[in-house]
């Protein structure tokens, strides 16, 4: 490993105190990345399980269905990272207007976070770049209601933050002065863009995601955007048509290793660790996105053979279970617009399903039930448990 020297420090005023403020040069490293047989192993493998997970599009008979129901747990995973207690089923039971079983800033969280994707994604298939400009509309997404919503939401820093401790002056690692933030994301925006940096993008991503944690330009939510600017990276960059790579799982599975690997890239240029860290972890977690989606198609052919197999009537039951494969958790109102039938005959059709044991009412109300495809909600909160 080489040793080099990425940033420098400035005095900076902070909370009464006058700390050592760290301002990383500019990317690509100097000098450069050393990709020797096992980092070069580890990217190829990465790569390779990125593009099984871009071809999963092939196996589903929607994606979209997948890609609403990854991006919510994403942005579970994301928002525990960052303490909330939220659950998947607690942000589903939001979206119903129902009362979720946390308090309610921490939905509200996990809620903004899948606005600013969405709201991401969308303007890139409009055309517009991935730029910092596009990263402070999304951060005004993340952070509109709730926790954080009077931390300057949409707005660079200006004033002095640090990571960690209980005071400037003992925090384990204080981002640059307000006034070069600016200068920084412009650098990091260059990078992005570069034509010169001839890297895989991957290897791009790995070094951006870094960055951006080191610039911590906003006064809160850097962790949850500096997340995303990974998955949108590799959408615009073309290597994923749908964005459908989260690495807050591995990130929350190996929390102490990444927070170490950042420190060590600041205080010793130590990117070939960082990278090989980020390059498992794509691979890891592309693999099980790809192992996800077929144990999903899987549930949904075998839970539809059963439905089939009961005869009489089962068309109806196979509209409803098709409503709640769009919506995993749902009202009997709701199951039977998305399926266009009646209410009657909706509340019959679920109650075939709580008997086949595949749906359950979800609230013990009475009244507005809320009904779960059981099966499905499970598969999509394995590792999602609140930390």
């Amino acid at each position: 490993m080489l040793h080099r020297v990425t940033g420098r420090y400035l005095a900076s005023g902070a909370g009464g105190e006058t700390v050592r403020a760290f301002v990383p040069d500019p990317l690509p490293p100097v000098p450069p990345l050393e990709l020797n047989g096992v980092l070069q192993a580890t990217l190829e493998r990465a790569t390779l399980a990125l593009g099984r997970l871009d071809s999963i599009a092939l196996l589903l008979p929607d994606p979209q269905l997948f890609l609403y129901a990854y991006v919510r747990r994403e942005a579970v995973l994301s928002s525990q990272i960052e303490g909330t207690q939220s659950s998947l089923s607690d942000l589903l039971l939001f979206e119903l207007d129902e009362t979720p079983g946390v308090p309610f800033d921490d939905v509200v969280e996990v809620s903004n976070y899948v606005a600013a994707l969405q709201h991401g994604t969308a303007r890139l298939r409009e055309g517009f770049p991935l730029c910092n400009r596009l990263l402070r509309e999304m951060h005004a997404q993340l952070m509109r209601t709730g926790r954080g919503s009077n931390q300057e939401p949409g707005e660079f820093r200006r004033s002095q933050n640090w990571i960690g401790g209980t005071r400037p002056g003992n925090a384990r690692f204080v981002p640059p002065p307000p006034q070069e933030v600016e200068p920084c994301m412009a650098a990091l925006e260059g990078f992005i863009h570069s034509e010169t940096a001839k890297l895989p993008m991957l290897l791009k991503a790995a070094l951006a995601h870094v960055q951006f944690e080191t610039i911590h330009p906003f006064l809160d939510g850097n962790g949850r955007l500096g997340r995303l600017l990974i998955v949108l990276l590799l959408h615009e960059g073309g290597v994923l048509t749908q964005p459908l790579l989260y690495l807050s799982l591995y990130f929350k599975q190996h929390r102490a290793r990444y927070y170490e690997l950042l420190n060590s890239v600041r205080t010793d240029g130590n990117w070939e660790d960082w990278v090989e860290f980020f390059l498992e972890g794509v691979e890891q977690t592309a693999s099980a996105a790809v192992q996800t989606a077929r144990r999903l198609v899987d549930l949904f052919q075998q839970d539809s053979q059963r439905v089939q197999a009961t005869g009489r009537g089962s068309a109806n039951v196979l509209r409803v279970l098709e409503a709640l494969r769009q919506r995993p958790l749902s009202t009997l109102r709701q199951t039977g617009q998305r399926a266009d039938i009646s209410f009657p005959t909706t509340s019959k059709a679920m109650m075939t399903l709580v008997e086949m044991g595949i749906a359950r009412e979800f609230t013990g109300q009475r009244r507005n039930r809320v009904f779960v495809y059981d099966a499905y909600l499970k598969i999509l909160n394995e590792g999602g448990e609140a930390l």
